[in-house]
């Protein structure tokens, strides 16, 4: 996960102050002097890290924690506040002109996933707003990037406006958005091209085709690995163009982080999605407060319900509800389910949206293994029907047949066995609870 360093630091930190009766202003001081640390080692800005700290300081120290009855959980409330301020404070959604179509200029440096973010959020916006982009493909120096933006375009099955490399990206954009017009697309999506540094050359095109077009929003796209380069990289690109906002890519990678808590802050521009993968489904909008709750190991509960309730239907959800419930839930369901919770994305991720888990009994730190999961599919998918539907029938030469056909051990059969009866009990007791609540409503798929 993205943050993983400084996340860690900023928890320890947090914890020394949470269960404390009374904040002495030393207190305040030896946490904001580790706080500092924490973000310059994550390569945040020293400007922003020492205008932060500031305003930790002088909240902490005054009657808001003073006069509160957790002095120590309301130190940890203004951090997250100002996390949250620094990165935004709050979502910015991206543009839907009144007369469509909204265009919007894809910018950035040559390697940090420029076409493939044009087609992520291409697909972003027909997914989650049921809109129908085009992507235009404006980058007439590399062949290579036309042709990566049809081949996005045939996985995505949406049509790419290409006219090749002779025609300059002025007129191809003018032409792109005539067409739109007229096919009644929602969103232009345009892909410039970019260079391995910022230059004279690249500004100017880019600069002739925000003139010619007008677009409704600049996005620059940076990644997020490159660290303090990218907060340098998206403060030139503003200076130039007027920037409307920045997606971060391969926030999912070993990096710091910095970038994403310096952006804001340097150019006063937002952050409008974050790439999480590699995948065409992995950009998310960008929301500060949920990202500041994460940081500091709060969960991201939201989130975590929109990826379950993209992914998981309703009625499955409530007949699933039912099988737990009269403990008729077989390896079948519990097959579904494990593909369906894999696909909101690294079980990692998940784990860190769900709130106290990094401080539950043998959950910090954990590393869930892909591998091992895969290896419950095969013991699955390795027993008959009627032994998925009544694993009670699973003697031992059967076992063997299974270990066998998995490429497993007996062990690891029996293991899942008795793991499988284990949870069927749990699950029958948190369904009963649930059910004594009010509501009930969606329910996570692993709940």
């Amino acid at each position: 996960m993205a943050f993983e360093g400084l996340s860690n630091r900023l928890q320890e930190t947090m914890k020394k102050i949470t269960g404390k009766g009374k904040v002495s202003e030393q207190d305040v001081k030896e946490m904001s002097r580790e706080v500092r640390l924490a973000l310059l080692e994550a390569d945040v800005n020293f400007k922003v890290v020492r205008n932060f700290i500031n305003e930790i300081k002088e909240r902490a120290v005054g009657e808001e924690v003073l006069d509160s009855l957790t002095p120590g959980q309301q130190v940890i409330k203004i951090v997250q506040d100002e996390l949250t301020k620094l990165m935004g404070g709050s979502q910015s959604k991206i543009a839907t002109s009144e007369r469509p179509p909204t265009v919007i200029m894809m910018v950035g440096l040559q390697g940090a996933g420029k076409t493939t973010t044009t087609g992520k959020l291409a697909n972003l916006l027909r997914k989650q707003y049921n809109k129908k982009p085009l992507l235009v493909a404006c980058d007439i120096y590399r062949p290579a990037a036309i042709q990566q933006l049809q081949t996005l375009g045939k996985q995505l099955d949406m049509p790419v406006f290409e006219k090749g490399t002779d025609v300059s990206p002025v007129e191809i954009s003018k032409e792109a958005i005539e067409y739109a017009k007229e096919e009644h697309h929602d969103y232009v999506l345009i892909d410039t091209a970019g260079r391995l540094h910022v230059d004279d050359d690249l500004m100017q095109e880019l600069a002739d085709v925000k003139e010619a077009v007008n677009p409704d929003e600049i996005f620059l796209v940076v990644d997020a690995m490159t660290g303090q380069d990218a907060v340098n990289v998206a403060e030139n690109f503003n200076d130039q163009l007027d920037i409307n906002g920045v997606v971060l890519t391969k926030l999912d990678g070993d990096t710091r982080g910095g970038a994403a808590l310096s952006i804001k802050a340097v150019t006063d521009k937002p952050i409008k999605f974050i790439g999480t993968g590699e995948k065409l489904d992995e950009l998310e909008e960008f929301h500060p407060e949920r990202m500041a709750s994460r940081i500091l190991g709060m969960g991201d509960v939201l989130s975590l319900i929109e990826k379950a309730q993209a992914t998981v239907d309703e009625d499955q959800a409530k007949e699933l509800q039912e099988k737990m419930r009269t403990m008729s839930f077989t390896f079948d369901d519990f097959l579904e389910q494990m593909g369906q919770v894999r696909q909101m994305g690294p079980l990692d991720d998940l784990l860190a949206m769900i709130p106290g888990a990094n401080k539950m009994k043998g959950m910090k730190n954990a590393q869930i293994d892909e591998k091992q999961l895969g290896q419950i599919e095969a013991i699955i998918q390795s027993m008959t029907a009627i032994e998925r539907q009544d694993p009670s029938v699973i003697n031992a030469s059967r076992k063997r047949r299974i270990a066998k056909g998995s490429g497993t051990n007996v062990s690891q059969v029996n293991r899942l066995l008795k793991q499988f009866n284990e949870m069927k009990k749990m699950m029958k007791q948190m369904t009963n609870m649930q059910k004594g609540k009010k509501g009930g409503g969606f329910q996570l798929p692993f709940m």
